[in-house]
């Protein structure tokens, strides 16, 4: 029996999810030919990019018809390094959209004024244009 789950996400822009996963920390593995996402006892899953949560549990990255979407043994990432399977997409989704938001604002032209997170963890960004 795999103690692998499946999340999905709207995650679409594979550079922005990178980045993201850099920002936070997070060493990952990518090959085209697919990577091992390890599990519980040994258990391992294919993925196209493999996070290592910690020494013996992945989360993986998997491309689908619409998007990406992570997989992993949730219970090990949690006990191994105490980061919920909540938490982690709620992180990464975050630091997502953060830099997609960044890479859309500069290519229509605009600057980046400011950049300020606050001490509930949310992210403003002021931009302008000068016509």
């Amino acid at each position: 029996m795999s103690h692998f789950t499946t999340v999905q996400t709207k995650i679409k822009d594979l550079v922005a999810l990178k980045a993201a996963l850099k920002d936070l920390g997070f060493a990952f593995s990518e090959s085209t030919q697919g990577v091992e996402v390890k599990g519980y006892l040994g258990q391992k899953e294919k993925a196209d990019i493999s996070i290592h949560a910690s020494k013996t549990y992945d989360v993986g990255v998997k491309q689908t018809a619409d998007g990406y979407e992570f997989v992993a043994d949730w219970w090990g990432v949690e006990t191994t390094r105490g980061l919920t399977q909540e938490a982690f997409v709620k992180q990464v989704t975050q630091r997502y959209a953060y830099h997609k938001v960044m890479s859309e604002v500069a290519k229509q032209g605009y600057t980046i004024e400011s950049d300020e997170v606050s001490a509930d963890q949310s992210i403003s960004i002021t931009v302008r244009k000068w016509q």
